[in-house]
């Protein structure tokens, strides 16, 4: 039995009916990940010991009959999130030695959960990337095409859990950064209502995008690790007092009478490749034949959503990322003539070059004289972008597009043109502008093997529907059993 390829829910079914133990479905993912990282580098920090000693208390807490659905999970970790004595990169040099006092709160629930965590895996630095080839540690693979780029900027998340290098994975999203690599690498990927997961410990990019998501091999898994990460955290003042359902909670027939958005600005665009404008319309008639009823819907501002975000999201990354000046912790400079110096070399030698791209952008915006005519417009673009999913949300329960424009494109395709690579996002980052949830499930393969993702998107805290639907999708499609060939 391949242990690695079991999903989190029969992987629990084994547990707790004495089939498997923890330490062992935990040792045979680190057999995996030795075999694998060498081709795949989906982990920054792999911490094996600790691991197996997680392993080894969620056999106790198992057999004492104190167990959730996560109990003895082999698990990755997104290296943007804070885990109290593991090293925190956020896969940047200027926190290479950083390690945190303090657990993020959603750590604290799967700790609380019985999870186990396998390490720290790979990213864009700080988040600011489509690809994952903005670490300052290593490029992550598609495990799919090992020259391909598995998407980003949680890339490693994503490789992980498609090549069985952990059971399930969290990662962050501000633009697209949980669908987009879910979609490329042919796993399960939810971005939450903003406010439905605590982003207490999760080191931030741009405060009013950032969310923090599962990511698996089915629906159902997500849906597991939702029900574990949900809820109101007090420490986090953008975190919503919402009661939270039992998001497991799955069965078929949810598109059944459901009212299926098709806004044309995505299903139309200039740009979108045929394989997966193909993909796009397989599922349409899926959904069709489940029961749903399409509506054609538009979403008019999208055109401008990648200019306004590409304003908002630097504008709250020069402020962010203005603490990392070498002073209170991270990497210091040693070749300075004083105090500005100091801050200057530290950034310069700290800072990769697609983050002292936004920050310079983020600080010229911001700047006197330029704040209206840049920030606030983009502003008031989000205003408008709200109001479309408002009005298309009145005509339609879920909004259906593809996750991204084109499959996984190979590994330095688009490094020299980052224009190009930000239109990557071009279909995620509107419902990060929105706050609203949207989920990727495989839909279909590009002709050259690579998976595409459908996504699904609702009005706000609709985590429950999205999860229905993606997961009646799934049971009546095959793509979510193709894995890739490692």
């Amino acid at each position: 039995m391949d242990l690695n390829k079991l999903t989190i829910e029969d992987a629990h079914t084994k547990l707790i009916q004495g089939e498997l133990s923890a330490v062992a479905l935990t040792q045979a993912v680190l057999d995996r990940i030795e075999t694998l990282e060498p081709r795949i580098a989906a982990y920054i920090t792999l911490d094996a010991e600790g691991a197996l000693e997680q392993a080894a208390a969620a056999d106790q807490r198992i057999a004492d009959g104190d167990v959730t659905p996560l109990t003895g999970i082999p698990m990755g970790i997104k290296d943007v999130i804070c885990t109290r004595g593991l090293r925190t990169t956020c896969g940047s040099r200027l926190l290479e030695n950083f390690i945190p006092p303090y657990n993020a709160a959603v750590i604290d629930k799967l700790e609380k959960a019985g999870a186990v965590f396998l390490g720290k895996l790979n990213m864009d630095e700080f988040a600011m990337g489509s690809s994952t080839e903005n670490s300052a540690y290593q490029i992550t693979r598609n495990p799919w095409n090992l020259d391909h780029i598995p998407g980003g900027s949680s890339g490693g998340s994503a490789a992980a859990v498609a090549a069985g290098m952990c059971l399930g994975a969290l990662g962050s999203d501000t633009g697209g950064s949980i669908r987009q690599p879910a979609a490329h690498c042919g796993v399960v990927g939810l971005k939450p209502t903003y406010g439905r997961v605590s982003r207490y410990g999760l080191v931030a990019f741009a405060s009013s995008l950032d969310q923090i998501g599962p990511m698996g091999k089915s629906v159902r898994d997500c849906a597991l690790i939702m029900n574990a990460i949900s809820g109101h955290d007090e420490r986090d003042s953008t975190s919503v007092p919402e009661p939270v359902p039992d998001y497991s909670r799955l069965s078929s027939g949810a598109f059944k009478g459901l009212r299926v958005g098709l806004p044309k600005e995505y299903h139309e665009a200039e740009g979108l490749h045929p394989d997966v404008r193909h993909a796009m319309a397989n599922a349409i008639e899926t959904v069709k034949s489940l029961g749903a009823e399409t509506v054609d819907v538009s979403l008019p501002h999208t055109e401008y959503a990648v200019a306004a975000y590409y304003i908002i999201a630097p504008c709250e990354a020069s402020s962010n990322l203005a603490r990392y000046d070498g002073v209170r912790y991270g990497v210091r400079s040693k070749d300075h003539t004083g105090m500005l110096d100091m801050f200057r070399q530290t950034r310069t030698a700290g800072f990769g070059a697609e983050v002292q791209r936004r920050i310079i952008l983020g600080t010229y915006a911001l700047s006197a004289g330029y704040y209206d005519a840049y920030y606030g417009k983009a502003s008031q673009v989000r205003s408008l972008l709200i109001q479309d999913f408002r009005q298309a949300f009145a005509q339609c329960d879920v909004v259906l597009g593809p996750v991204a424009p084109t499959p996984a494109f190979r590994i330095g395709e688009k490094t020299d043109d980052p224009l190009t690579m930000y239109m990557s996002d071009v279909f995620t980052l509107s419902a990060n502008l929105a706050g609203i949830p949207g989920i990727s499930v495989p839909c279909g393969l590009s002709s050259g093997g690579l998976p595409i993702g459908l996504q699904i998107m609702g009005p706000h805290f609709s985590e429950e529907r999205l999860l229905r639907a993606a997961h009646d999708f799934e049971q009546h499609t095959d793509f979510h059993n193709q894995t890739p060939a490692l």
